[in-house]
């Protein structure tokens, strides 16, 4: 089986897969293309220029971390899943996980507003609008992972965990004044935590 994950590690999309891929250790080449300075080099891979793209071993281009995900479990062993078995423990961690999505899009539309969109075509209310939803989606995800102990749901982190720390570390690179990171302190805690194991060190933000 040949993986290979396209898209660059400052994009949470393609960290929490390229996290994931190693914690189901699942072996992948990662091409590290960006969809805007090397835009025709991925077009060439995959002509979407979606990031992530997975490119599996009979050259099927795969995007959205989300269904890349899903399939990557089932390449994994299942001692491996990154996903709880018990129902409702699997309920809650999807909640987690749509939280911490939340997060990563509502970061991602404030970087792009700002940074790609000409200062005098930036909708003020539209940032309040968004900036107002990832502080909300922040809020409820540090009332979950409160409860960590290390980590969420075993005793080796999942995919809640994963999601939720790669969350973090994106907002608090690229816009941290668009929450209030002091009152996030066990997202703080998580997210060191994480960034200290193998499978993180292994694809640092970049």
């Amino acid at each position: 089986m040949s993986l290979k994950l396209i898209g660059m590690l400052d994009s949470p999309y393609v960290r929490r897969v390229a996290v994931s891929l190693r914690l189901l250790a699942l072996p992948f080449e990662h091409k590290s293309l960006s969809v805007f300075s090397t835009y025709d080099a991925f077009a060439a891979i995959n002509p979407v220029v979606k990031a992530p793209s997975l490119i599996t071993g009979d050259g099927h281009a795969l995007m959205e971390s989300c269904l890349i995900l899903e399939h990557a479990e089932r390449l994994a062993p299942a001692e491996l899943s990154l996903t709880p078995a018990n129902v409702h423990a699997h309920a809650r961690a999807q909640r987690i996980i749509g939280l911490a999505l939340v997060a990563c899009e509502k970061s991602v539309q404030i970087v792009y507003e700002r940074n790609l969109r000409p200062s005098d075509k930036q909708h003020q209310p539209w940032l309040d609008r968004i900036q107002a939803q990832l502080g909300a989606a922040y809020r409820l995800l540090e009332d979950e992972v409160k409860h960590a102990d290390p980590w969420l749901f075993a005793d080796r982190p999942l995919q809640a965990d994963v999601s939720s720390a790669v969350a973090f570390r994106f907002t608090r690179e690229m816009v941290p004044e668009a929450v209030d990171l002091k009152a996030l302190s066990a997202l703080a805690a998580l997210s060191a935590r994480a960034e200290a194991t193998d499978a993180f060190q292994a694809f640092p933000f970049a």
